[in-house]
């Protein structure tokens, strides 16, 4: 049931926000001095390093945890994470952080790297979790057409709100306005110049369920509109995970179905686009199809796996030169780690301009091992976490490089980006228009038990660099691993 006298409270107070944003600052701004930026409303707080999150799911088996370890990029369904802004020859990121090595206490954090210069800005406190220790409320990044920085700081459920996060300044990591609190987990936004923002999200409406709203200006935005709920006759819930990416104007996303809402069953590969700023959704070849999608024969399904027992989990999104999409996923049997249920085959989905083509790449340990895929003309990439140590049925391992000079046909193994290390590596997530050496980055930690977790990034060479863990000036240079 709806609590309407908390909805009616939210909407003044959203309402309150908007009105002081729009109408008071600027009036403030003015008499102070024409052409400034409106003054920044929360005080600065900066940590002294970059120090990830680490979590621990709780649902153990055999083999440990379904997923646990250093989780400062969390979720493959934050997207996207890391944006680079050209006019600033910057690039920003966010991640979930901490206080400290020995804490568990979620701080959503945004950093710079400064390309010029080789350097990174002690990051910022964005949203204080007051206590939270979950990464899946960890935040996303967009940018819009005049350079101000939009973090989406999810929330789980409806047990704790999201937030929407906008920068003082254009480019500037210094300060953020708190634009609106409301429902949404695992943000995806995606801003499309000169429209505006199309938000991809997930509410707890069956068990977790599709939704999208769009802003022109990231202040005001429609209401909530549902894509997709899927139930079979008898279901009480339903169940989705999206993976969304952009290309220019198209917005596509690829998503998995629980059957009755069970998150530990996720199976099939669907698929959904927008070429019209979500006034439409339509299969790959263009058919409208209505949403939201809830019947299980919907045009929208790519490929069944239910019936053979596999599970599902999508990982990355991306785009040939033509903008036809391409899935990245891993699959296998069961959702336990351990031998029991074998190694997990990493896969792309692949749409060729006339039908939808599958190729395996490699193999890993777990089903919560993500990295991300980059299309560089015939070049494509995968960099993930695919060497099964040290921490060995954990989440996540070694850092690997593989690539394709056939369209995602054949693959092979490179480079490998990191060796011997005490904590395994995992969610290796790619910077939006990225520009090496800041062309994608991740976190490590050990998913056995409690570690510190240390953030690094890499070029589309392999090069790897950690960022500082501690900071005692505001600026520091990353450090290149060997």
């Amino acid at each position: 049931m709806v609590d309407t006298a908390s909805e009616f409270h939210r909407s003044n107070l959203n309402y309150l926000r908007i009105l002081f944003l729009v109408i008071i600052l600027p009036l403030l701004s003015n008499c102070a001095s024409i052409g400034q930026n409106a003054p920044e409303t929360d005080t600065v707080r900066k940590i002294d390093g970059y120090k990830g999150i680490w979590f621990t799911l709780g649902q153990f088996s055999e083999y440990g945890d379904k997923y646990s370890g250093g989780l400062g990029t969390y979720t493959a369904k934050h997207i996207p994470l890391s944006v680079y802004a050209p006019k600033v020859n910057k690039t920003f990121f966010v991640y979930g952080g901490t206080t400290g090595i020995n804490d568990r206490y979620l701080l959503c954090m945004i950093g710079s790297y400064d390309h010029a210069a080789n350097t990174v800005t002690k990051p910022v406190v964005v949203y204080d979790k007051k206590g939270v220790n979950d990464p899946h409320d960890n935040p996303s990044l967009a940018m819009d057409d005049e350079g101000y920085l939009w973090v989406f700081v999810s929330g789980r459920g409806r047990t704790r709100l999201g937030f929407k996060y906008r920068s003082n300044k254009p480019y500037s990591t210094d300060g953020f306005q708190q634009i609106t609190d409301e429902e949404m987990t695992y943000p995806q936004p995606k801003y499309i110049s000169g429209k505006g923002f199309l938000h991809l999200f997930t509410k707890y409406t069956g068990t977790r369920e599709l939704y999208f709203e769009t802003s022109k200006d990231g202040i005001t935005w429609t209401e909530d509109k549902k894509l997709a709920g899927i139930k079979r006759p008898g279901d009480k819930n339903s169940g989705h995970y999206q993976i969304s990416g952009q290309h220019g104007n198209k917005v596509a996303f690829f998503f998995n179905w629980h059957p009755n809402g069970d998150v530990d069953q996720r199976t099939n590969i669907y698929y959904l686009q927008t070429t019209d700023f979500g006034q439409t959704w339509t299969t790959i070849d263009g058919k409208e199809i209505p949403v939201p999608l809830t019947d299980m024969n919907t045009p929208a399904l790519l490929r069944e796996y239910y019936s053979k027992k596999k599970n599902v989990y999508i990982k990355d999104v991306n785009f040939d030169e033509k903008g036809n999409p391409i899935a990245l996923h891993v699959s296998g049997t069961g959702h336990q780690p351990g031998p029991q249920n074998g190694l997990k085959d990493w896969s792309i989905l692949y749409y060729n301009g006339k039908e939808w083509e599958d190729h395996k790449i490699t193999t890993s340990d777990h089903n919560y091992d993500t990295g991300s895929l980059f299309v560089k003309g015939k070049e494509w990439i995968v960099v993930a976490p695919t060497e099964n140590s040290p921490q060995k049925w954990g989440g996540g391992g070694e850092i690997v490089m593989w690539k394709s000079t056939d369209k995602g046909k054949t693959w092979k193994k490179t480079k490998k980006l990191t060796s011997n290390s005490p904590r395994n590596h995992n969610y290796v997530r790619k910077v939006v228009n990225g520009k090496d050496p800041f062309y994608f980055f991740w976190a490590d930690g050990n998913p056995d038990k409690m570690s510190e977790s240390r953030l690094y990034f890499g070029n589309s060479k392999g090069d790897v660099w950690q960022l500082p863990y501690d900071m005692q000036d505001e600026t520091a240079i990353p450090v290149k691993m060997k």
